[in-house]
C-alpha cells in the first residue's frame, strides 16, 4: 500500500446531485469517500485515496460536463 496521506478535497457542486454524486464514486470501490459538509450549499468533501487520485480527478471532469462541480 502507498504510504502517501489520504488526499481532501472541497467542491460546491449543484445540491440536487449530491446523492448521484455519492452513487457515482461508491460504484468505483476505492476511489474516494463523499461527505456532505452543507447540504443546503452542496458543499462536499472528497477523501480521496492516494493512489486513486488520477482516476478521481478524470471522475470529476466527466461529471463536470453535466453540471456545476467547483473547487472551494
Amino acid at each position: 500500500m502507498n504510504d502517501m496521506k489520504t488526499l481532501h478535497k472541497e467542491y460546491r457542486v449543484d445540491k440536487t446531485r449530491i446523492g448521484f454524486i455519492k452513487f457515482i464514486f461508491e460504484a468505483y470501490e476505492g476511489v474516494a469517500v463523499i461527505t456532505t459538509l452543507h447540504p443546503e450549499t452542496g458543499h462536499v468533501r472528497m477523501a480521496i485515496a492516494p493512489d486513486q487520485a488520477e482516476d478521481a480527478f478524470r471522475i470529476i471532469a466527466d461529471l463536470k460536463k453535466d453540471f456545476a462541480f467547483h473547487a472551494v
